[in-house]
């Protein structure tokens, strides 16, 4: 008997740790899915997975920056921080996305990814993307990134080997004058460079220099991969001493930036890259980025301002409420708010317009707008004839949400009704003002006379 009640407490007491182990082993996995998350929703990182990895990096355009990550792990822990800097830094520009290695294993298994974290760069060869071997902060992330778009843009648009020795042997042979290269004087500087509100890289130098000389084809081939974005010149500073020594040039050759705006000496930098085009390149995008301002939002008052948007990637139409609604102030609310969403996306080159709603009734129509009232907000491609309207809160956040997506290859679309945006007529503009509602004049009824009613005639009883 005694022998059975030990056995029953031994077999009890062993069952107890056994549950109690569990227990807290289920305790701790809980806990530990709980603090796993690095990224959330609201940061700029873009969290892959197996459902959008391959049409968002393997099929998408532009650069991507992926980390794949542990979320136990600590240097993953102190990369966080630095690589939710570098996503917000280069919004618009490359994309920085994270893998969860714990949950979505099977994505890092055909890059060999054996080790926390591995950052890898998929660019122009998406199946065999590169290592990022630089430091691990958002600074030198970025400076990586901005090279690889330079790098990125130069491929695509460099054309085939032998177009690029043409090319060079013409630059070569022929000296600036037969690049993209702007040639500059004492006489045309001014014009051409302090009165322009478009950056300028200017190479002050010497025809006799030898680093001139080296830097030639170099500086040709930037400016022919910076066209449209930053205007390049160069002025040979032992002929037009005057600009020269305005700018204190002194040894050659000197690179200097002019950024967009007014060309004010303080604003003027000093060139701090290196002397290949891929250097010039990256270090001229990043100025070039900061040099964007933010687009106008414009009031859609006819058929040119309509016309913008084929032109444009995309087109962000705005229907706002009656100007009795919400005033001045209430429409300007809106439209400041559209400006500073612009100027998040400005690398985008988007168009930016709104109207009044009920104003311009073909557009909604042909864009569905009717049936949601005002504000609406709808994004349109017209080179594809497509759109995707807001559907979520027309706010800061709820437009930011959607305008994220589109830039990402996220969201549906729908197609236009017709091959393309309607023709609309011209409209007044908005004079700024508040709205005038109509009063009726009121009326005295003692200017009028009243006669007496003629009498009825006389009714006789049936």
């Amino acid at each position: 008997s005694l022998s059975i009640h030990y056995n029953l407490y031994s077999y009890h007491s062993h069952s107890c740790i056994r549950m109690r182990s569990l227990f807290y082993i289920s305790l701790f996995y809980s806990c530990l899915i709980l603090t796993t998350a690095l990224y959330s929703s609201s940061d700029d990182v873009i969290e892959l997975t197996p459902s959008n990895f391959n049409q968002l990096v393997l099929k998408g355009d532009g650069v991507w920056f992926v980390e794949f990550y542990a979320p136990w792990c600590g240097h993953c822990k102190n990369l966080a921080p630095e690589w939710k800097k570098a996503a917000s830094a280069l919004k618009g520009v490359v994309s920085v996305g994270a893998v969860d290695m714990d949950q979505h294993s099977t994505l890092g298994s055909p890059y060999g990814i054996t080790g926390f974290p591995t950052i890898k760069i998929f660019s122009l060869n998406k199946n065999k993307p590169k290592d990022y071997q630089s430091a691990r902060s958002a600074q030198a992330i970025v400076q990586a990134a901005v090279k690889e778009v330079a790098e990125f843009v130069q491929e695509q648009s460099g054309g085939s080997q032998q177009q690029q020795q043409q090319q060079q042997q013409q630059q070569d042979q022929g000296g600036q004058g037969k690049s993209d290269v702007i040639e500059l004087t004492d006489d045309s500087f001014s014009k051409k460079v302090l009165s322009s509100d478009e950056p300028w890289l200017v190479e002050f130098y010497a025809p006799w220099c030898g680093h001139c000389k080296n830097l030639a084809p170099h500086w040709a081939k930037a400016a022919t991969q910076l066209k449209g974005k930053i205007n390049m010149g160069a002025l040979d500073a032992t002929e037009h001493k005057n600009t020269a020594a305005q700018f204190s040039v002194q040894g050659y050759p000197t690179i200097k930036f002019f950024p967009a705006g007014a060309k004010v000496p303080s604003a003027v930098e000093d060139y701090t890259g290196g002397r290949t085009a891929e250097d010039i390149v990256q270090w001229g995008l990043s100025r070039w980025t900061d040099s964007l301002s933010a687009p106008e939002v414009r009031q859609l008052v006819g058929q040119a301002v309509l016309d913008t948007c084929s032109a444009a990637p995309l087109c962000v139409v705005t229907f706002l409420p009656h100007i009795l609604d919400t005033g001045a102030e209430g429409r300007n609310n809106y439209i400041k708010m559209l400006t500073e969403l612009g100027d998040k996306y400005k690398q985008r080159r988007w168009e930016w317009l709104w109207s009044e709603g009920g104003v311009v009734p073909e557009l909604e129509t042909a864009l569905e707008i009717g049936g949601f009232g005002y504000p609406a907000l709808v994004v349109v491609n017209s080179r594809k004839a497509r759109y995707s309207l807001l559907r979520g809160a027309f706010n800061e956040q709820g437009i930011d949400e959607l305008l994220k997506g589109i830039a990402l290859g996220r969201g549906g679309t729908s197609p236009l009704q017709s091959t393309g945006l309607p023709t609309v007529s011209e409209i007044q503009p908005w004079d700024g003002k508040d709205g005038e509602t109509f009063v009726e004049d009121d009326v005295d009824l003692s200017d009028f006379t009243w006669d007496d009613p003629a009498p009825s005639p006389a009714k006789e009883d049936l």
